[in-house]
């Protein structure tokens, strides 16, 4: 069943605890992907959106806004190894693709994360690589477009570590060995925050020069997956993500790059779920900017992972189910309020601030299947829609 199919089967059903979910009943307006992308990457370039790679592989899309009808077009497949969770931004109209984790080969026997970069070409419809690579491990990670040109990334998994882990799990025969498989995971799942060595740097990255330079370091938690939305051209909000595997935050912070420097600001927690004891925070959310609101919608979390974490077990998803959230919540003058939900729980896609909402592109649905649906999250200033 398609989200779309899913808005007409429980359209009124969050009736129940209060919400607004209403359904704008037109004709399709915005054509789903040709496959599932969920883990990828997502661009802008003018009134084109790219969106492609991760459970889609090599594949790469683009949507014509004003000229929707016509639907996706397949792009230049990229050139590397298929990679997932790779930070992405735009400068000069170029598209550019950091890191991400994969297999290096087909016949590998575990994923790494990569330290590439490539630059995509819109104009000419081609990919390059380029000849240098990023200083950290930026799997995870969400890259920022400044208007000087130049790109800024904030979080990103440990490659060390990563690699380490994969490759040693990778080594061990779960169905012949499970006690020494369990020991491994355990081990590693049962670090502190601060053991994985996350990215805690600003970088910088010059694609003129192809030169990085940091910008100085976060003074909270580095964490990955987060979802991130332009406020202005310099200031950016940070929102919730993960900052363990497992292991959520409901900290939303604010970034300032003012020339040289960057400043750092802690916002509003992201407000508990109706009828939940705490908010535990989600990664993977889809985010934007309506006007001077900023909406967060869906991503996923382990419900009962932050209390763990508060006692002490730091294995805190350990026995949890994943739950893909619907929630959706708006944030107006500090103030943080939950104003509806999603037809159904996803994450891990792309969204695109819109002028009457929030674009919705693909994602991962609460059965791990990665998602065609597109759909318009509207906003009237009280409550959202679904423009299909």
């Amino acid at each position: 069943m398609t989200i779309k199919q899913m808005t007409k089967a429980f359209v009124g059903s969050v009736a129940a605890i209060g919400l607004s979910l209403n359904i704008a009943a037109a004709e399709p307006a915005w054509p789903d992907l040709p496959v599932g992308v969920k883990n990828g990457v997502s661009a802008r370039v003018g009134d084109t959106i790219y969106v492609g790679l991760g459970s889609a592989g090599t594949a790469f899309y683009s949507l014509d806004l004003k000229e929707r009808e016509k639907g996706w077009v397949t792009r230049s497949p990229f050139p590397g190894p298929a990679t997932n969770g790779a930070a992405v931004a735009t400068s000069n109209g170029q598209i550019f693709v950091f890191s991400g984790n994969g297999k290096p080969a087909l016949d590998a026997k575990s994923p790494i994360i990569f330290n590439t970069i490539y630059s995509y070409d819109p104009a000419s419809d081609s990919w390059q690589s380029l000849d240098t690579t990023t200083p950290v491990g930026l799997s995870g990670a969400k890259a920022i477009s400044l208007p000087d040109g130049r790109i800024a990334v904030v979080g990103g998994y440990n490659k060390e570590l990563f690699d380490k882990y994969l490759s040693d799990v990778s080594a061990i025969d779960k169905e012949k060995f499970p006690a020494d498989f369990a020991k491994l995971v355990t081990s590693y799942m049962s670090m502190e925050p601060k053991d994985y060595r996350w990215n805690g740097k600003i970088l910088a990255f010059d694609p003129a020069a192809k030169h990085w330079r940091e910008l100085g370091e976060s003074p909270f938690l580095p964490n990955c997956d987060a979802a991130v939305v332009s406020i202005d051209q310099n200031t950016f909000f940070i929102i919730s993500g993960e900052i363990k595997p497992g292991l959520r935050t409901p900290n939303v912070k604010s970034i300032t790059f003012v020339g040289g420097r960057v400043e750092w600001r802690q916002l509003a927690d992201l407000p508990k779920p109706a009828g939940d004891v705490l908010q535990e925070g989600v990664a993977g959310a889809y985010a934007g900017s309506v006007g001077d609101t900023v909406l967060v919608a869906g991503g996923a979390n382990f419900k009962g992972a932050r209390a763990r974490a508060e006692a002490g077990h730091w294995f805190a998803h350990e026995g949890l189910s994943k739950a893909w959230r619907t929630h959706v919540y708006s944030l107006k003058d500090g103030n943080w309020m939950q104003v509806g939900e999603l037809p159904a729980g996803l994450a891990y896609g792309a969204s695109f601030s819109m002028p009457k909402g929030i674009l919705i592109v693909g994602g991962e649905d609460n059965a791990g299947n990665a998602r065609r649906d597109v759909f318009l999250l509207k906003w009237d200033g009280r409550s959202v829609s679904v423009e299909e």
